[in-house]
This record gives C-alpha cells, sequence and structure tokens, in this order.
C-alpha cells in the first residue's frame, strides 16, 4: 500500500486528479466545499448576506432561463434550527426582490430539496442547513434546476455578485415582484420517491427498525416511509426544539442508538444526520458498522445483479483498502476521489458510474437521486436484508477492513503543513514508517476549524503512535 499525503480543504493524494480541484475552491472566499456555512447571526450567515446570495441566485437562475415566457420559481427547504426562520425569510426575501418566485416546502431533507427543485420543474432549489454540525451554525448550498449541486464556476458568478452593490441591479417594476408559496404536500411526494426506490412488490413487513433522525429535517419524512413499507419503527430524535439538531444523536452520536437497539431487539438501527443526506447503520448486535463495510455490502449486491455500472465503486481518498481487495476478489474495481460527496458525484457523472459514496455515511445512487440520500440508502441495505434473510452483522462480516486511526485536532489557522518545518518533518517521518504498508492522509475540514488525520495500516499500534505524533505537532503549529 502507498504512503499518500493530503493537503487543502478537498483532501486527497498527490495526483493531479485529486489536487485539480483545489486552484477552483482558493478562488471563492464565501463558498466552502458544501456550500455557504457559518455560525448563525455572523457574517457570512446573517440576514444580509442571505438576501445578498437569494438575489444573486435569481439573477443567475433568470439568465440560465433566458427568454422563457413563464416566470421563473425557486424551491427552498431547511432543517429545524432555529435560525433557519432567519435565513429562509431573508433568503426569500432577495429572490422575490428580482422578480422571481418562491416555493417553501419547510423541514426537509437536502435530497428531499433536490428531488422537488426537479419534480416540481424549479429552475434551482435552496437549503438552508448546516448538515451534522451543531445547532450554533448554519449553511446554505444551492442545486441547480438537473437537481445536481451548483458547479464552482457557478457558485463564483454567485460571490461576485453578493460582491455588488444593490444598485447594480436592475430591480423588476412594482407588478413585476416576485411571490412566496407554501407547498403542503412536499413531504408527501418524497415520501413517495423515496418508497418507489425499492421494488414495487417489496414490502419491509415485520422488520423491527429504529431509526434516530437527530432532531433533524427527516424527523417526519424518515419514519413515514418505513412505517407505509410495513415495518414497525421506533423513532428516536423527532422532536425538534430548534436548538437540538444533532445533540447527542444522530449519526455523529449513534450511541444512544446502540443502546436502544441493544436494550429493545431491533433488527437494525439507522441514524440520520441534520439533513438526511447521510445515513449510519447499528445491526442487531447493538454494533455500529462501518461505512465502508456498507459501502462495499452495497457495491457487491449491485454487481451481482448487475446493476453496478462498469462494476466500479466510487470512493474518496477516506476509504478503507480493503473496499479495494473485496471489490477485486468480486472482479470489480474503486475509483477515488478527494474527500467530499460533490467530487464524488463528479466522477460519477463523468465515468459514467452508478453508486459511490463515503465512509461517513454519503451514500450516491445517481440512477436513483442527484445527491446522498439517507433515507434511499437505508432502503437498499433493508433490500438487501429482506432478500437474503441475513442480519447485518453476517452480510458485512464478509467484507475485511484494515485498521484505521481517524483524529480531528482543532486548529486556530489553516496554513500549508509543508510550509511548517516541525510538521513537516514529523509527515515525512510518518510515512516513512508507513511505507508500502499502510498510508497517512492530512487534511483541513472544509466546513470546520479542524484538520483530520488518517492513517492506515497493518499495525493497529503503530497507526496510534504516528497519528499521536502529528496531533500533537499540529496542536503545538497550528
Amino acid at each position: 500500500m502507498k504512503a499518500t499525503l493530503g493537503l487543502g480543504r478537498g483532501g486527497g493524494d498527490k495526483s493531479s486528479e485529486l489536487n485539480s480541484h483545489r486552484s477552483v475552491e482558493h478562488e471563492k472566499s464565501l463558498f466552502g466545499t458544501d456550500g455557504v456555512r457559518g455560525v448563525a447571526n455572523q457574517e457570512p450567515m446573517t440576514a444580509e448576506t442571505a438576501l445578498k446570495l437569494g438575489r444573486a441566485l435569481a439573477f443567475v437562475t433568470q439568465s440560465a432561463s433566458g427568454q422563457s415566457t413563464t416566470r421563473p420559481k425557486i424551491l427552498i427547504g431547511k432543517d429545524t434550527r432555529l435560525s433557519g426562520y432567519m435565513l429562509e425569510t431573508a433568503l426569500s426575501s432577495g429572490i422575490c426582490s428580482m422578480g422571481v418566485d418562491v416555493l417553501l416546502v419547510g423541514p426537509m431533507p437536502t435530497p428531499g430539496v433536490a428531488f422537488l427543485t426537479v419534480s416540481m420543474r424549479c429552475d434551482a432549489g435552496a437549503v438552508i442547513s448546516a448538515s451534522h454540525n451543531p445547532f450554533e451554525d448554519n449553511g446554505i448550498k444551492f442545486f441547480a434546476r438537473d437537481g445536481f449541486k451548483l458547479s464552482d464556476e457557478m457558485e463564483i458568478e454567485i460571490e461576485r455578485l453578493v460582491e455588488f452593490n444593490a444598485s447594480d441591479f436592475r430591480r423588476p417594476s412594482p407588478e413585476r415582484i416576485g411571490k412566496a408559496f407554501r407547498i403542503d404536500d412536499a413531504l408527501g411526494r418524497y415520501v413517495v420517491f423515496c418508497k418507489n426506490t425499492l421494488p414495487k412488490d417489496m414490502t419491509l413487513g415485520g422488520m423491527q427498525i429504529a431509526v434516530d433522525c437527530a432532531n433533524g429535517a427527516a424527523y417526519k419524512a424518515a419514519p413515514l416511509v418505513f412505517e407505509e413499507l410495513g415495518a414497525h419503527v421506533t423513532s428516536l430524535g423527532v422532536s425538534p426544539n430548534g436548538t437540538n439538531i444533532n445533540k447527542n444523536c444522530g449519526s455523529l452520536h449513534p450511541g444512544q442508538l446502540c443502546d436502544h437497539v441493544r436494550r429493545n431487539g431491533a433488527q437494525v438501527g439507522i441514524a440520520l444526520d441534520g439533513d438526511a443526506d447521510r445515513v449510519i447503520f447499528v445491526d442487531e448486535k447493538g454494533d455500529e458498522v462501518d461505512g465502508d463495510q456498507i459501502m462495499g455490502l452495497i457495491a457487491m449486491e449491485m454487481m451481482s445483479r448487475s446493476e453496478l455500472r462498469k462494476n466500479t465503486l466510487v470512493a474518496t481518498v477516506m476509504s478503507n483498502i480493503g473496499l479495494d481487495i473485496a471489490m477485486q476478489e468480486m472482479g470489480g474495481s474503486v475509483v477515488r476521489t478527494p474527500v467530499g460527496d460533490k467530487h464524488v458525484v463528479a466522477r460519477m457523472r463523468s465515468g459514467g458510474f452508478s453508486f459511490g459514496g463515503e465512509p461517513s455515511g454519503h451514500l450516491i445512487f445517481l440512477d436513483e437521486a442527484t445527491t446522498g440520500d439517507g433515507i434511499i440508502a437505508a432502503l437498499q441495505v433493508l433490500r438487501i436484508m429482506v432478500e437474503t434473510g441475513k442480519p447485518l452483522s453476517e452480510l458485512t462480516a464478509r467484507l475485511r477492513m484494515f485498521p484505521q486511526v481517524l483524529r480531528n485536532v482543532e486548529v486556530k489557522q489553516k496554513r500549508d503543513l509543508l510550509e511548517i518545518p516541525e510538521l513537516r518533518n514529523v509527515i515525512r517521518e510518518g510515512e516513512a514508517k508507513l511505507k508500502h504498508r499502510g498510508r497517512l492522509l492530512i487534511r483541513y475540514s472544509g466546513t470546520q476549524p479542524v484538520c483530520r488525520i488518517m492513517a492506515e495500516g497493518a499495525d493497529a499500534n503503530e497507526l496510534e503512535s504516528i497519528v499521536e505524533m502529528v496531533s500533537t505537532a499540529i496542536s503545538r503549529n497550528l
């Protein structure tokens, strides 16, 4: 195994493919790796900036629609954060001020917004969410009319427009100002869409399922989907109050779900994050299942049904080398990308692949959806359990993963690691120890003030030692 070093917000190795995205990212100051994100009511997550973002999105939407005789419309969804009310109102106001209508769907999973943007023939979609972050944070990300996230070039154009003075925009006359509409049946549309991703004759009849919705955007949708398919569902994290999203629950904190499965004998536990675009699984023993094992299980089952295009799984540089070995044994292969579901989707589209994801729980089924969808991913795992009649622990046991040690280190600044002598030396020392036997990956988070360190190899004790050495050096210098 090759030792690799991923530097920069996107992560990756030293190949041109993994570094090619950085030059564009560095041109952006407002958008990060997944939209605009920050502490609520502090820049850039203020009502003033949200209004400017809405105005800019409306402007580029009108430009893209050309001379269409119908008024453009943009759909807005959100998660359950308290600040969502403020940002939703401001974003909507900016859009309407440019003569574009707004469709408001309220709390809705991010993948639900992507689906509804296409289903309701909207010109763009917007999600107000900070995903798995605590409630104090919030974010805004956009979808194009095809349901895919905006390109880097489009985000750069929106940033440029945000910097304009208000007088630089040609405002519509009073009778052409946009209107905002509440869409009451949006949830039902998305629930039906999710259910239809299973074979028409399949039910979950009798299955005992525990689902933790993280007090987030899927607190209504997820239980409905599983219940309407016939499962007996116990719901956790379905009492949002504006400040408890992701708090000691959901995919980042699956402990309560593990305890519940052990105590109550559920066949599987499903933990979503705040905007339900990622999912973590708990097996019937109450143990959290490795995300790479889930990816491998799904990919191998899709291969057996001839549904995995080109017999290829798209994964990021963070995925375990065990995935490569398992896929090779099945006659398949793994293609790797920088960290981030946006990069996974881009590679899937360019390569004509059908399934990919990240070990954190972003799982993308491109024949079904345009972005990661925790509910759809859960349904695909449940489908395998139903069709094989086997428990999740047995299904995933055949995928052997190599030891990995992961650690997040808080930083005050994000400097080039190799420009700092001490860091450069310890990184090279760690790589030398793992040469031909593992790999070392170090990258900054694109959404948090954190440096992520991952070491992978055969000797867990050696990995711990290397990660501790690198972590200490980062803490001292950043």
